[in-house]
């Protein structure tokens, strides 16, 4: 079931409204609605048992070995954040309806809100912390996709790329977190983790683990000093503030305080951590918000504070702070969730959100007026509003939950932040519809919004009175088994109620109303607020000049090493690379002393001794001759030779045949590559260059042979018996080999067999429409002739293709039981193929083989990628593992029993792969040089 509610906006949603966003904008909004409301009706059907008292468990393997497991928690708190989002996500979906224009795609702004929701209920419902992470790092990049939804706009983009930079950055350190923890506690599973609460904590690396999760937490809701990421992504469409900016995203990180609490805190550590990084926000934000001349960003500042009301109230520790916590995140969610809409509003009819020009709308849109004052009445703790309950609750904690010489402190630096969230929301109503006639904004005659946008604002201002008046009633159950989730502990008894008589904080809170009026009035006198620029105070000290100013240095730092590093030369490169690893590896294995081993050494036979000599040889003569390319691809095929010699000494005659194969067509291909370019390579090194590479190309060698010659001295414990054993009960096939590619590591074959696919298209994309000119002569004045290729190949290739179809078949039907399978099968039908090339010519061969330019050789690389996928995923329709074959031996009547196994259509899929990757390169390099239409033959060199 809890799958379900996540899944159901995570593809339907998703799927849904992307293909009905092109056909429909009213239908692409139901779908929208309809899939949110489902998973909200799924999510209230549990409620009954959650308000209980009940914590509903849904578990599924995933990953076992790495601790990974789909398992997913139902309980007051995680049910109190999913209603949140799917509630207020249901409200946005209606309001967005109204707001996007008509030039704005509906299809894509609601498919990425579907993922955006379905990863922030992932977050809220996971009790396995890997889970989690996924689904954290889907809303960084969910929410990167909508805050820059307008990507036509500079500032979107960036806004955009910045709240990646910062939320992605600390969901990595989160990760790094959970990991340490699982480490400490011997599981991911957050339920089981409460059991070993005290071993965790004593730990030495609970405190790195506590820091790096709380840095994920505060990159997330935006507390000081990562906050500024917030004020920047007001860039994005109103819908999408409304719904990130007060319920979902930013929460998310108040979230995991809470849910991680019971785990984390009690060390002393996350108390003064968390406490001290709440307070400093939401003092410093609620000043800030105050000199915001932008109608969001006054918003966003005064999210950023009220969020950090929430973490002080986490930090805090007590049962009844946990109350007011929670209490406050759902109130904090309907009047900034409507503030927004209204903003948006604003925007909307007027075209503009500056302050400074906004003003008089009272008598043009006075319901929306009417509608922002009890909201903003809300946000400054109004009496009769919720605002003033969770506020009251704010306070009395403050008061009582410091002692020494902070318990005056912090009730005073608590009741300067109210004063504060009393002046800018003053100012939101004031400024907005007062404040003397309407500016220079470019649309002057603004009216009331169509009562469908509305809708959701008045929904949301209501809940504001009505839970304010009443609110144990409405709220009281779910407060109650939210707050107990988060305290981890039964309450004590508490009431919330509108009147708790005469007490301190409700003087905190008179203060707070009078001096904040006062301070507003004062600033607001002859509009001297609207002349105050708050960006300019701090200079450069704001955090998003320093966040620009790293990322700045981090480019300038790059591009230093770049210039360094990248400077165009493969031999550099190629010394870097093998100067790292000698000194890398080779060093600490030098001083461990380790030499030859005990194992007993065996003579080598004569053979083998011929076959090392001319191996040797064959690598000196390419280390001599490698500026004469064509007899360097040569000997580079005469040292693959030999190491075929070697592996059918060695008993492995599939590597032998695939080697073999694989010879023959790369050198087809190297020839073909090495006729665009020169036939020798200039002499540019220097003889120091020289020496340098002759001692590191040694080095590498002898650090390899003699690595080789530790491993081979020594008794080792092979893992060949496991595949030995298990090839045929659950391979389904004696040829260990064939069974290891397509089902053990079948894996690794399907991500080979991608990057093989790639680099043929790769080759496409980059040399499709490239023309060189064939030469006359080469480099010793000796002219090329294009003659007709000689009947005898012509023949033999008429022959040989027929001959080596059946022998393909044949190859590859064994392949599973006997040394074959698809790769070698594809790779002797290439040869073949080649051979038709090189004797018919490039443009008869794809003439005949309907190649249409290489196009169709595309077709058989996606075909068969294709194929050996749903091989894969065909294993899950049984419960299995991607890519678990299935095999038998069905009786067949005059064949008798047949071994099958549905490895052989993955089999299949790796040959479509290597064959259309082979005459596709094959295809593009041979065009380059075509110098006509009709074109062939095969290249002659004549002695003139």
């Amino acid at each position: 079931m809890l799958l379900t509610i996540v899944l159901l906006p995570l593809l339907l949603g998703t799927l849904a409204t992307f293909w009905l966003g092109s056909r429909s904008r009213l239908l692409t909004a139901c779908a929208a609605g309809t899939v949110t409301a489902t998973s909200l009706g799924l999510l209230l059907s549990m409620a009954p048992a959650v308000l209980a008292g009940e914590t509903v468990m849904n578990a599924w393997p995933w990953v076992p070995e790495i601790g990974l497991n789909l398992t997913f928690r139902l309980d007051g708190l995680s049910m109190m954040f999913a209603g949140l989002i799917l509630f207020i996500g249901l409200m946005i979906i209606l309001y967005a309806h109204y707001y996007l224009s008509a030039k704005d795609s509906a299809g894509k702004f609601y498919s990425e809100m579907m993922l955006f929701m379905a990863a922030m209920l992932g977050v809220v419902l996971s009790d396995n912390l890997l889970l989690l992470v996924v689904f954290w790092e889907l809303t960084s990049v969910s929410s990167f996709l909508l805050v820059g939804y307008w990507s036509y706009r500079p500032d979107a983009r960036a806004g955009a790329r910045q709240a990646l930079a910062v939320t992605g950055g600390g969901g990595l350190a989160m990760l790094g977190g959970f990991v340490l923890l699982g480490q400490i506690a011997g599981t991911y599973e957050l339920s089981e983790m409460l059991g070993h609460v005290a071993a965790i904590q004593a730990d030495p690396m609970f405190l790195p683990a506590l820091l790096l999760i709380l840095l994920g937490a505060f990159t997330k809701s935006a507390q000081f000093p990562f906050h500024f990421w917030l004020p920047d992504a007001m860039a994005a469409p109103t819908p999408v503030s409304a719904y990130l900016h007060s319920a979902t995203m930013v929460k998310a990180g108040v979230f995991l305080l809470m849910r991680m609490y019971p785990v984390l805190a009690g060390s002393g550590y996350f108390e003064a951590i968390v406490t001290t990084v709440g307070l400093i926000t939401v003092l410093f934000a609620a000043f800030i918000a105050i000199f915001k001349h932008d109608l969001k960003g006054l918003l966003a500042y005064s999210t950023v504070s009220h969020l950090g009301l929430i973490t002080f109230l986490v930090g805090l520790g007590s049962p009844l702070a946990a109350v007011a916590a929670v209490f406050h995140v759902l109130n904090h969610a309907t009047f900034k969730a409507s503030l927004f809409m209204i903003a948006g509003i604003v925007d909307h009819e007027t075209h503009s959100r500056d302050m400074r020009k906004l003003g008089g709308l009272w008598s043009l849109m006075p319901w929306t007026a009417t509608l922002s004052m009890v909201a903003a009445a809300s946000m400054a703790g109004v009496p009769l509003t919720n605002g003033f309950l969770s506020k009251e609750m704010f306070f009395t904690e403050a008061v009582v939950g410091t002692s020494g010489a902070f318990a005056w402190l912090v009730p005073a630096l608590v009741t300067l932040a109210g004063v504060c969230s009393v002046a800018y929301s003053l100012r939101f109503v004031h400024d907005t519809y007062f404040n003397g006639p309407l500016g220079d904004v470019p649309n002057t005659h603004p009216h009331e919004p169509p009562l469908g946008m509305k809708l959701p604002a008045i929904l949301l201002v209501t809940l504001c009175i009505v839970v304010g008046v009443l609110p144990a009633l409405t709220l009281g159950p779910l407060v109650d088994v939210a707050a107990t989730a988060l305290a981890g502990k039964p309450l004590p008894e508490y009431h919330l109620a509108i009147w708790h008589g005469f007490n301190l904080p409700l003087l905190m809170s008179a203060i707070a109303l009078v001096v904040g009026v006062a301070l507003y009035l004062m600033l607001a006198k002859n509009k001297r607020l609207h002349r105050i620029e708050s960006e300019a105070w701090f200079g450069r000290a704001t955090g998003r000049q320093m966040f620009e100013g790293l990322v700045d240095g981090l480019f300038v730092l790059a591009a230093r090493v770049t210039t360094r590093l990248e400077n165009g030369s493969l031999q550099s490169y190629v010394a870097w690379m093998l100067g790292g690893v000698v000194l890398v590896v080779g060093w600490p294995l030098l001083s461990s002393g380790i030499g030859t081993g005990p194992r007993e050494l065996l003579p080598a036979s004569p053979l083998a001794i011929m076959i090392w000599l001319l191996l040797g040889a064959v690598s000196l003569a390419l280390a001599l001759q490698h500026h004469k390319r064509f007899q360097a691809v040569v000997l580079v095929g005469v040292v693959g030779l030999v190491t075929s010699l070697t592996f059918v000494s060695l008993s492995a005659p599939d590597l032998a045949l695939t080697q073999l194969s694989v010879e023959v067509v790369s050198t087809v291909l190297l020839l073909m590559g090495l006729a665009l370019l020169p036939q020798h390579s200039p002499r540019e090194s220097s003889s120091t260059r020289r020496a340098r590479d002759a001692a590191l190309a040694l080095a590498a060698g002898a650090g390899m042979a003699w690595l080789t010659w530790v491993f081979v001295t020594r008794d080792y414990s092979s893992i060949s018996w496991y595949f030995l054993d298990k090839s045929i009960p659950v391979g389904g096939g004696s040829n260990v080999v064939n069974v290891i590619l397509v089902d053990f590591r079948g894996y690794d074959t399907f991500g080979e067999i991608t990057v093989l696919g790639i680099a043929a298209i790769g080759v496409l994309a980059l040399m499709e429409g490239m023309r060189t000119r064939r030469p006359t002569q080469d480099s010793d004045g000796r002219t090329w002739t294009f003659a007709a290729q000689p009947l005898m190949l012509r023949v033999a290739a008429g022959v040989v293709l027929p001959v080596a179809l059946v022998f393909t078949i044949y190859i590859f039907m064994r392949g599973h039981n006997m040394p074959g399978g698809g790769f070698i099968a594809g790779l002797i039908t290439a040869v073949a193929l080649v051979l038709q090339f090189m004797s018919m010519g490039q443009a008869k061969a794809e003439y005949l083989l309907r190649g249409q330019g290489g196009r169709r050789f595309v077709k058989w690389i996606g075909s068969g990628l294709g194929i050996a996928g749903l091989t894969g995923v065909g294993a899950f329709v049984w419960g299995r593992p991607f890519l678990t074959s299935a095999h038998g031996y069905p009786v067949v009547p005059v064949l008798g029993e047949l071994p099958l196994a549905s490895a052989a259509l993955f089999d299949l899929g790796v040959y479509l792969v290597v064959v259309g990757s082979t005459l596709l390169t094959i295809s593009v390099l041979g065009t380059v040089t075509r110098e006509a239409p009709g074109a062939s033959g095969l290249r002659q060199k004549v002695l003139s």
